[in-house]
């Protein structure tokens, strides 16, 4: 029997503001399977920010347990999350986070460097990552020489540059005209499809319609899980 890839259990996270404590996530239980293809939607203050900080070892709960590829993540420290982060997941921001003076191949190849891989195989594997994600031309050029679906794709290319084990999106096509939304969207599709497991985050129907498996958060609870037809 195949263990979850993600397995959540009675997720809590409050936060101290002043003399309140707020109650954002109130006990989640959520698994999700290797290669599943998962949208995270909710309102504004529903959660899904704060669950996806959880999901993506940013921050801890405050209770309960997180098993993230048969590892507890859930009591780590903040040295052994990093590194969780950057061999487990990568990530994908709505503003792009790429370092501005520095080529579309370096910004891909930097996690790589931290995981300790020579130079020689960081360019390699970049390379092969930025021929996959169609920008094997633009790999010299600086983030300001490209346009926003072109960022977007350099970003993409840098969160699979360690073949991580989930692909986790934040609003991802949030800054993009809806014509490179909806290349961007055929991208994160043909990587669902290579077998990585996409988890998004969004608040747009339609980028959620991309996925197989929608969870709806609501007032720091799961309100609705369901698969895409």
């Amino acid at each position: 029997m195949a263990h979850p890839l993600i397995q959540i259990t009675q997720i809590k996270r409050d936060f101290i503001l002043g003399n309140e404590t707020v109650y954002v996530l109130k006990g989640i239980d959520l698994e999700i399977n290797k290669g599943e293809y998962v949208a995270l939607m909710g309102p504004s203050g529903s959660g899904k920010s704060t669950l996806m900080n959880l999901l993506g070892c940013l921050d801890t709960p405050t209770s309960g347990t997180y098993i993230l590829n048969g590892k507890d993540v859930s009591q780590m420290h903040d040295d052994e999350l990093a590194e969780i982060r950057n061999k487990e997941i990568g990530f994908v921001f709505q503003t792009f986070n790429l370092l501005p003076r520095t080529t579309a191949l370096d910004n891909v190849a930097l996690p790589m460097i931290y995981a300790g891989y020579g130079k020689a195989d960081r360019y390699e594997r970049a390379k092969e990552v930025l021929a996959q994600v169609n920008l094997a031309d633009r790999m010299d050029h600086q983030p300001n020489q490209l346009s926003g679906g072109q960022r977007q794709r350099v970003a993409i290319a840098r969160a699979m540059v360690n073949k991580p084990s989930i692909i986790l999106a934040d609003e991802p096509t949030g800054n993009l005209d809806s014509k490179t939304s909806i290349e961007i969207m055929k991208l994160f599709g043909d990587i669902h499809v290579q077998g990585n497991t996409v988890i998004l985050v969004t608040h747009e129907e339609e980028i959620a319609a991309y996925a197989h498996r929608v969870i709806r958060l609501r007032d720091g609870m799961i309100e609705s899980d369901t698969v895409n037809k």
